[in-house]
């Protein structure tokens, strides 16, 4: 396929977003059967276009000033992939497969309007409704946060110390342009291209022994930050497919015990084959079993309970831009009340002098520190870990990385702006003697 088919291709798709109510992965897929033709890489070229329309929807019709699949994707090649208007109109000549030539109106738009007298919600991209939420913890700057929250992420790996060094890794994948991670010891980055596939990870004879993993670097960092210690027992309350325990397993050595459980026992399937492959051989997986409480034989002897608690994903938008436009706020208030049933469930784990290590991939207050605050004023035997203690385990990088994430008596909070990792807020609880 031309560059100027994938162009009419994704605003078929985008489409069909609109007029089905469908996510975008959805809509991809059904395109992809329909049009068997398509390589893998026209695929991913398509595909990225449609996200990146989605990254930046609002401001694409705003510059535009229409609000349809064709005018939100011109905008984005302007905003998004930094084309002038010549080069937009050189893929829209009316070609056979390709998009109608620009109109006088589409031209004008494109050569002179911008988003700097756009609404801070225009211009980061982001549901009107959240702007209160985004002020509050941002201010003048959630443009800029959002914006940054909008871009394309990298792909980040984990290296699993358990089977492998970094330095050994980063040779065997240099030819994926693997590069270390800003602040994880543990990571590694591979930066995508606008129309790059995701390498072939899975295939990689590091990744078939158990030596890396997929996962971001903020969620690498949030585990780095519980400070799991070798010898402790450890919960993970909320394990889903596994990428937190996993970093577990490693931080503590195979030494200790660690118990991992999930109130949706279809989210636990994948773990067992993981920890299988990452040679973890200390965890415990407790799958839930109607009514019965999968932890009712432990109680006040966790050294530590990890919460990577349910929440509304605002932090990994730019991996899932879609999702932002499908928020409403109901999902905030369900989501607010799973995280409080969480945390109270985990206060009766933690022994003396333990912890709680509270998780979310969220930027919004009320998940956050909101939270935290309301768990302490029901919880007086909890006291927050001061950010700079929290941060020790980062050793030399841990005055740059407190600087660069934004702190609150609660906890701390890494952003794509501030940290380059996905939105991550981070508080540690400890329980008084």
């Amino acid at each position: 396929m031309t560059p100027a088919a994938r162009l009419s291709a994704a605003i078929d798709v985008l489409a069909t977003i609109d007029t089905q109510r469908v996510p975008a992965a959805k809509a991809l897929k059904e395109w992809g059967t329909a049009h068997r033709f398509a390589g893998s890489g026209d695929r991913a070229g398509i595909s990225g276009l449609v996200y990146d329309v989605l990254r930046r929807q609002a401001s694409s019709a705003w510059i535009m000033d229409d609000d349809t699949p064709r005018s939100r994707l011109l905008g984005m090649l302007k905003l998004e992939r930094g084309f002038d208007t010549d080069k937009i109109a050189a893929l829209c000549d009316g070609s056979r497969f390709a998009p109608e030539p620009l109109s006088d109106g589409e031209r004008a738009a494109l050569s002179s309007r911008t988003t700097d007298d756009a609404p801070a919600h225009i211009a980061g991209d982001y549901p009107e409704w959240l702007d209160g939420y985004l002020t509050d913890v941002f201010g003048d700057e959630r443009a800029a946060e959002a914006m940054a929250m909008a871009s394309r992420a990298p792909l980040d790996l984990r290296v699993n110390t358990l089977k492998t060094k970094r330095e050994k890794v980063l040779g065997s994948l240099r030819h994926l342009g693997a590069e270390p991670t800003p602040w994880s010891p543990l990571g590694l980055r591979i930066q995508l291209g606008a129309d790059a596939r995701n390498p072939g990870v899975h295939a990689e004879e590091d990744f078939i022994k158990g030596g890396i993993e997929v996962q971001d670097e903020g969620s690498q960092l949030a585990a780095l930050l519980s400070a799991a210690k070798p010898g402790e027992q450890v919960i993970d309350l909320c394990a889903g497919a596994g990428g937190k325990i996993l970093a577990l397993a490693a931080m503590m050595q195979g030494k200790g015990r660690l118990i991992a459980t999930d109130h949706d026992k279809r989210q636990l399937a994948p773990i067992h084959e993981r920890l299988s492959r990452a040679g973890v051989h200390n965890a415990d997986i407790r799958t839930p079993k109607g009514e019965g409480d999968p932890l009712a034989d432990i109680r006040a002897t966790a050294d530590l309970v990890l919460i990577d608690a349910p929440c509304t994903g605002t932090g990994t938008w730019r991996r899932n831009p879609d999702a932002k436009w499908r928020m409403r706020p109901g999902a905030l208030e369900v989501r607010l009340k799973d995280q409080a049933e969480v945390l109270d469930r985990a206060a009766s784990l933690v022994k003396a002098g333990g912890r709680i290590a509270y998780i979310t991939c969220s930027v919004l207050p009320p998940e956050n520190s909101e939270q935290i605050r309301k768990f302490i004023g029901r919880h007086s035997e909890f006291a927050v870990v001061p950010p700079a203690e929290v941060a020790a385990v980062l050793w030399d990088k841990a005055d740059d990385f407190l600087a660069a994430t934004i702190q609150s008596p609660e906890g701390l909070l890494m952003t794509p702006r501030r940290t380059g990792t996905d939105g991550f807020f981070v508080s540690v609880l400890r329980r008084q003697g």
